[in-house]
């Protein structure tokens, strides 16, 4: 579970780096149902918009070999928006694709985190649902990949080459 106790401003951005990355990660379906979970303990505050859905290019950049020379990778479709609930805190999204309403969900989540009314409630039943989800996902494909594993070995050149006696 997320924990927004931390005082330093660099533990508070890291907490909720984690929960943007769950919900950006997660499936519209997803975050539908676990919006109607919240929705259902109790009414949602009044949101306004400081930044509607739009939907653009960012181009996403490589390292050769992980950690040399940076190129760029390619262009990569993004949705952003940013919006304000009644009680103040402002929540923002990024998201891949081209779904405005999964954008607005998570920054509507975005901003029921940073306030103390609603965190632990969107935590209970959307980020940790959500987050175990991925987690179950993950270790799936890893799984996947190990099995489909192939390990090579290579013969010492010399001893490849060696005359035969």
């Amino acid at each position: 579970m997320f924990q927004v106790s931390d005082s330093t401003p660099d533990g508070a951005t890291q907490v909720r780096r984690e929960w943007m990355s769950v919900l950006a990660r997660s499936p519209l379906d997803a975050l539908e149902s676990g919006l109607r979970r919240i929705s259902e303990s109790g009414s949602l505050p009044g949101r306004v918009w400081l930044r509607r859905p739009e939907t653009g290019l960012v181009m996403v950049r490589g390292r050769i070999g992980g950690g040399g020379e940076r190129f760029n990778l390619g262009e990569m479709t993004v949705t952003r928006c940013s919006l304000r609930v009644e009680t103040g805190e402002v929540g923002v999204a990024y998201v891949n694709g081209r779904s405005h309403r999964k954008c607005e969900i998570a920054a509507l989540s975005d901003a029921l985190l940073q306030g103390a009314a609603w965190r632990d409630v969107v935590q209970r039943l959307l980020v940790e649902p959500l987050r175990s989800q991925l987690e179950v996902e993950r270790e799936s494909l890893r799984r996947k990949a190990q099995a489909t594993r192939v390990e090579f070995f290579t013969l010492a050149r010399e001893a490849a080459t060696a005359p035969q006696a």
